[in-house]
């Protein structure tokens, strides 16, 4: 059976976010795709210092927070679905800031390559759109299938009734987890593509 991990980019761990979240996982559950949530919490997140000893190791140099827990459910998934709220028309720092690590430790080996991916985000009115393309960044430049919807994956409100209230959302939402089912069952035919040597260009020389 494939899994899909579901990340609550919120401190709440049953607010907006986990709503719209819980939506997807239900159209997930209707195609036979099951999924596991992992909650981004509250405690302190360490941002990324380049000390590029992942380069190595594959893994966080610091231990103390849960990037490297986030890492493994990463690697162990059959597609991703990242959840966060809207803050200043960008998405939670903190998980920016552990996703930062997660998808550098991994850029060496790989192993999320051909993992569809699909971002929600969860706002009271504004800025969904460029929180959207900030989170979408990290799958595309990892080559992961981006996995679309009817629209932007965003729902709008700023409790759980209230993001239940936005039945295009919440149809949005279902799209998005009919969506990735169907993208999961096509890629069990299909090779990974061949990947060609990094080609690294720095503008100035």
């Amino acid at each position: 059976m494939k899994k899909v991990l579901l990340v609550n980019g919120s401190p709440h761990a049953e607010g907006c976010v986990y709503t719209d979240l819980m939506e997807v996982a239900g159209a997930l559950e209707k195609h036979g795709v099951s999924w596991e949530l992992f909650q981004l919490g509250t405690a302190p997140i360490r941002g990324c210092i380049s000390c590029r000893r992942c380069r190595e190791s594959h893994v966080c140099v610091f231990e103390d927070d849960i990037a490297n827990a986030l890492l493994q459910k990463f690697r162990e998934c059959d597609g991703v679905i990242v959840g966060s709220p809207t803050y200043y028309a960008g998405p939670n720092g903190a998980l920016c800031a552990v996703l930062d690590r997660v998808f550098q430790c991994d850029q060496r080996c790989g192993s999320f390559a051909g993992k569809p991916a699909a971002a929600v985000i969860n706002c009271r009115r504004g800025g969904a759109s460029a929180a959207f393309d900030r989170l979408n960044k990290y799958f595309t430049m990892n080559r992961m299938p981006l996995v679309s919807s009817q629209y932007w994956n965003a729902v709008h409100g700023t409790t759980p009734e209230e993001c239940r209230q936005d039945l295009e959302g919440m149809q949005t939402m279902r799209t998005l987890g009919d969506q990735m089912a169907w993208v999961l069952a096509g890629l069990q035919s299909d090779p990974q593509p061949a990947k060609e040597p990094w080609i690294m260009t720095n503008f100035i020389r």
